[in-house]
């Protein structure tokens, strides 16, 4: 099988590292890619959400599947012009892409499938805004509509600071706070069927304890201990099911990753948002631990016929995830400055150095990798359970250096189950 990943983040560095290590994969090319997949793979200068252009490269260069990384390409369709050209893809359609182009639409969804989620208003003018505020009081929880790189949702107790977020959006939901610890589920599905990945926990806030304002991601870690150990089968049944069959009774059949973001509240577990597509960092430790080949799980699900493909299996032990930002990240963002240790990090046994925001530039002695803004670089490890793979990964961190490199020194720490934004619950 020949693969063609589109994108150039942590999540299709991880995804290409995977479908490279599938014995039933013979090529791996991505497009445009970054300096850590051209370590394995074959780049392809390719803008990607010129679905024309990515289509005519999937035909030229011979792909059997291709797997659209990140969500803009997808909302915006590239995935329908690489099947018009009768080529298996990985990634939903732009019409079921709405389930997280417009959070309104994603909702709606919800509700008619009857999903536990959080209650939400979907508020255009400021007298909706404040009504909807008030009748959920603090933590206010407002969402931009529409997509906005991981950066549109403000959880805070500051209601003028709800109210300006609100503003500068335009369409928003604003939703109840569920109050528990997150997690992340991935569930593969091909329209009608889905096979659920293992659970992981995602660190967003930028700071120690859960604090600071919200990011990408600046960690993550699997399995989850603490999670219910039915908590994937709960899922499936309430959550992903009912959704694929409201999907297909609108005419839009789900393919792709149908990711689960969901609070762990006291009455159950309850789905704070959908994306559609893997989540990242929170899928790279998931990939790690994930024993059966990933390229027929994919393939599977992109040709339809995934109730007749195993269900993916994963390997003892442990993974954590620990993202290494750019100075001024994630209100602006540092470029061009010197990565060293890279190679040294790599070097550690069992540990994967997965390159999100880095290139390669001419220095005086050579090409040298230099960060290209927001979160940079990720250091994955393996181990024995959890605190063991956090020992490697943090090992390995420390041999990595450039400018302004800010990282979290608590993911995967004790308590595990943490919530993000605890801060959040103080008087």
């Amino acid at each position: 099988m020949k693969t063609l990943v589109i994108g150039t983040g942590g999540r299709e560095h991880a995804l290409a590292l995977a479908l490279s290590r599938d014995p039933s994969v013979a090529e791996v090319h991505a497009a445009p890619g970054n300096p850590g997949i051209g370590a394995f793979a074959t780049l392809h200068p390719v803008d990607l959400m010129d679905g024309t252009a990515v289509a005519a490269l999937a035909a030229e260069i011979g792909a059997d599947l291709v797997v659209i990384g990140p969500e803009a390409p997808l909302v915006a369709g590239v995935a329908d012009l690489v099947r018009a050209e009768g080529i298996a893809v990985f990634g939903p359609s732009k019409a079921a892409a709405l389930l997280e182009g417009s959070k309104a639409f994603s909702k709606e969804v919800m509700a008619a499938a009857g999903v536990p989620t959080a209650g939400s208003y979907t508020c255009t003018t400021a007298e909706e805004v404040a009504a909807a505020l008030d009748e959920f009081g603090p933590p206010y929880v407002v969402k931009d509509d529409a997509l906005a790189a991981g950066k549109g949702v403000v959880v805070t107790r500051d209601r003028d600071e709800a109210i300006a977020h609100a503003a500068a959006c335009g369409r928003v939901v604003i939703e109840e706070f569920l109050d528990g610890p997150e997690v992340s589920l991935f569930a593969v599905c091909d329209g009608t069927t889905a096979h659920p990945l293992q659970p992981a926990q995602d660190f967003k806030r930028i700071f120690d304890g859960g604090r600071g304002p919200n990011t990408g991601g600046m960690g993550s870690y699997s399995p989850l201990a603490w999670a219910p150990a039915d908590l994937a089968a709960t899922v499936m049944a309430t959550v992903v099911q009912p959704t694929l069959d409201e999907m297909n009774r609108r005419g839009a059949p789900f393919v792709g990753c149908l990711y689960v973001g969901l609070a762990l509240t006291e009455s159950g577990p309850r789905v704070i948002e959908y994306n559609c597509r893997f989540g990242d960092p929170d899928i790279q430790p998931v990939l790690a631990l994930l024993e059966s080949p990933l390229g027929e799980l994919l393939s599977g699900a992109a040709n339809g016929r995934l109730a007749g493909t195993p269900a993916p299996s994963f390997r003892d032990g442990a993974s954590v995830t620990v993202v290494l930002a750019s100075a001024g990240y994630p209100e602006s963002s540092s470029k061009g400055d010197v990565i060293t240790g890279v190679g040294a990090a790599n070097g550690v046994s069992d540990v994967d150095v997965i390159h999100a925001g880095s290139k390669l530039v001419d220095g005086p002695d050579g090409q040298q990798l230099v960060t290209d803004g927001g979160r940079v670089l990720a250091v994955r490890a393996i181990g024995y359970d959890v605190e063991d793979a956090r020992s490697r990964a943090y090992a390995a961190a420390d041999l990595i250096t450039f400018d302004g490199l800010q990282r979290r020194s608590d993911i995967a720490a004790e308590p595990l189950g943490v919530v993000e934004g605890a801060s959040l619950k103080d008087d």
